[in-house]
């Protein structure tokens, strides 16, 4: 319980109705969360306006709120603010005794390997002893329970509540994934990171901002806000990772392939097993934190397979390198590493193989091709679903993605599926979007073998399949389901395979499996 005035010390408060210094038992930002003697924060949503819902919020024992304008009707303590949803991260900031700052704080953000960056970074963390707590697309860690992710950033109260219970079991090192969307909702406003990445941008959620121009602006203020005296690592064989290199006052870190710009160059890669080798060369001497790095080098063999994951790991050894972690305990904790789900995943290697992958957006469909390039194989099957409810540009820059590569990899012919029957309603598939694959395909001379449904389109697959080749799940909500469908179809089809050990890529999974 903490008196209302005291959550005022950093709130800009523009005016107030009814005001009274009150007692605060909780801070809610949804009438579901309202107990008695909650402050209520009324958020102007995409969807929905809290304003609307300050009379049930009082009625379910609200004593406040803070409003962006005022509802004279309602007979609550009213405080006016500018932007409610800085308000309600500065309020929770003060609510919960600012716990991120007693933590050190990583925050990573890029449109495509996010989830896995971070995983291997909290993998590298652990082996070296450190009590770490995870927030991202998959999960919530806290100590040693997990919490299912609803969104990549939680609301900015959540975070702070999160971070509340992690710094209360001795959490040290905190590892966070960072959408666009959260950055663009003050998510994480005043969150005072130690170490911020940035790996790719590549077009994505324009839906979202409304133009690519405000998307790489939102992921940008990641890096351009980080603070003098803190670490900002960054990607520069990405362009427009690149260009931020010189709009942060943190200590830069660069790193990238083959890159003789790079501080730090991967070099000697052989990817030829789908499963990266390659050396990790320090080009140029810098001082993290009094430990200086001279010019030297050392090799990595990632257990986890993909062209992207080249990248992820990079990230991961570099936030390891600026924290101190002895590089033999940085290649220990990526061996423990065993991939994170749908990120170009094996899930079945014997006579022909299975991967799969989330295949969102253009520039992961390049970094899963450019791995299949290295990869030696006989034929590719690619059985994509198409993105549903993300619009025609989107879909129709999947399209082309999938076009390029096709003459590049020597495929003339795909398996769609809308996968009807296992979509909630915000994931459909519209005609639109079908339409403009059939389009944009047709362009490079790609036909098409479409299926309603994601059970017969896999089980068209692996009618093709011949040993050696490989059969790709490529999508995102779409094919959520199709590692089980397809493992439980192979199954059918060989049931003296050894059981237990075809369906361990099913053992911890989330996506798919309800």
């Amino acid at each position: 319980m903490v008196k209302l005035n005291d959550l005022f010390s950093n709130v800009e408060i523009l005016e107030s109705m009814y005001g009274k210094n009150a007692d605060i038992f909780n801070i809610a930002y949804h009438t579901n969360q309202v107990v008695k003697d909650s402050l209520f924060v009324c958020i102007k949503g995409y969807v929905s306006d809290g304003h609307v819902y300050l009379e049930k919020a009082l009625e379910k024992g609200a004593t406040a709120a803070i409003v962006e304008e005022f509802q004279e009707e309602i007979k609550i303590p009213q405080y006016k603010v500018e932007n409610s949803r800085i308000a309600l991260a500065a309020l929770s900031l003060n609510f919960y005794d600012n716990p991120s700052h007693k933590m050190t704080m990583i925050g990573i953000t890029a449109t495509n390997g996010k989830t896995t960056t971070a995983f291997m970074t909290d993998s590298i963390l652990k082996r070296h002893g450190l009590k770490t707590g995870m927030v991202g697309t998959v999960v919530v860690r806290i100590g040693d329970e997990e919490i299912a992710s609803y969104l990549t950033t939680p609301e900015s109260h959540d975070l702070q509540m999160y971070f509340k219970k992690m710094l209360d079991v001795d959490t040290s090192h905190l590892i966070m994934e960072v959408s666009s969307a959260a950055l663009e909702m003050n998510r994480v406003y005043g969150i005072d990171y130690d170490i911020v990445t940035i790996n790719n941008i590549n077009r994505d959620h324009i839906d979202l901002h409304g133009s690519f121009e405000k998307y790489y602006n939102a992921k940008a203020k990641l890096i351009r806000e980080a603070k003098e005296g803190k670490w900002a690592i960054v990607n520069i064989d990405c362009p427009y990772s690149r260009k931020l290199v010189g709009e942060t006052k943190a200590h830069v870190l660069t790193y990238g392939i083959e890159n003789d710009e790079a501080i730090v160059s991967v070099r000697n890669l052989d990817l030829s097993t789908g499963r990266a080798k390659f050396d990790v060369g320090i080009q140029r001497k810098f001082e993290a934190h009094g430990h200086i790095y001279n010019p030297a080098s050392f090799h990595i063999e990632l257990p986890v397979p993909g062209f992207h994951s080249i990248y992820n790991s990079m990230m991961a050894i570099l936030i390891a390198m600026v924290l101190k972690i002895p590089v033999e305990t940085i290649k220990e904790g990526l061996n423990q590493f065993t991939g994170v789900e749908r990120r170009f995943e094996f899930i079945y290697e014997d006579d022909f193989k299975v991967v799969d992958d989330h295949f969102a957006n253009g520039g992961n469909i390049d970094v899963t091709f450019e791995t299949m390039k290295h990869m030696k194989y006989n034929n590719l099957h690619l059985l994509y679903a198409i993105r549903g409810s993300r619009g025609v540009t989107v879909n129709k820059e999947n399209a082309e993605a999938i076009g390029k590569w096709s003459k590049i990899l020597g495929f003339g012919k795909i398996i769609a599926t809308t996968s009807s029957s296992l979509m909630t309603i915000k994931d459909l598939v519209t005609d639109e979007e079908k339409e403009v694959l059939y389009e944009t395909l047709q362009k490079y001379d790609i036909e098409i073998d479409f299926y309603d449904e994601l059970e017969d389109a896999i089980e068209k697959s692996l009618s093709l399949v011949k040993d050696d080749d490989v059969i790709l799940l490529a999508g995102c909500q779409g094919m959520d389901h199709g590692a089980r469908i397809m493992l439980n179809k192979i199954y059918e089809k060989n049931p003296n395979l050894d059981k237990e050990k075809l369906f361990r890529p099913l053992e911890k999974r989330v996506a798919g499996i309800i």
